[in-house]
């Protein structure tokens, strides 16, 4: 028996220049607001900055539905800053970081809380709790020269109720330190997607919640959570 195998098509985000964005690969960095480390049960100031990576086919667009995952009963919202990579780079210091910057836009790293749990306290990878399928809504990529990725109020609201709220000038690591760090480990490349770590406030979800995440000078980025994954 032959088995034909259709490839399958690059993930195209939607950008301010009415151009696209060919997702490549997600770097998540993780606990890089203190407030967050703290509610995580870590020490902020003690860890230097740690990623985990998610498949592209995660990303889907502002406006998505996204069901609801099976195998978990504690599905959390993490709102973040996102920086999408235009130009190759390894090995880069802070002070060239940001010229490997296309630009930057709101995300949502949406997690499996309780796998993610058990798998920290196990010493085992995240995988089952964060690269999950639809887990990385994105907003709208604006060009790097539009927008100042230092300072900015951060927020992400459900149903209308606010649950996150920080400011960009928090980030232990900053824009161009999370960008030469991971550039120590692998050559960076155009398509690439670094999701910068969540303010404190993560929380659960139900089915029918609608979520508002906002970062001043990106707009909103609005998803509805639907029902339990088929």
């Amino acid at each position: 028996m032959t088995l034909t195998f259709q490839p399958v098509p690059p993930v195209l985000a939607p950008t301010t220049t009415s151009d696209y964005f060919p997702v490549r690969r997600l770097f998540c960095i993780g606990r890089n607001y203190a407030a967050h480390a703290r509610e995580m049960g870590k020490d902020p100031d003690r860890e230097p900055p740690f990623f985990f990576t998610a498949w592209a086919e995660t990303v889907v667009p502002d406006g998505s539905i996204i069901a609801y995952p099976q195998a978990t009963s504690d599905y959390q919202h993490e709102i973040e800053l996102v920086i999408a990579i235009g130009k190759s780079g390894r090995e880069v210091s802070t002070d060239h970081a940001l010229d490997l910057v296309f630009g930057y836009a709101i995300g949502l790293d949406m997690t499996r809380r309780d796998l993610q749990f058990i798998a920290r306290d196990a010493g085992r990878p995240w995988d089952a709790g964060k690269n999950v399928e639809g887990s990385k809504p994105l907003g709208t990529i604006h060009p790097a020269a539009d927008f100042n990725a230092s300072k900015g109020a951060i927020t992400l609201a459900v149903n209308g109720v606010t649950k996150q709220t920080g400011d960009l000038a928090d980030l232990i690591w900053s824009v161009p330190e999370v960008i030469a760090h991971l550039s120590k480990f692998y050559r960076l490349e155009p398509g690439d997607l670094i999701y910068t770590g969540t303010p404190a406030g993560v929380g659960p979800v139900v089915p029918g919640d609608v979520l508002v995440g906002a970062i001043d000078g990106l707009g909103e980025l609005t998803v509805t959570v639907g029902p339990l994954a088929a």
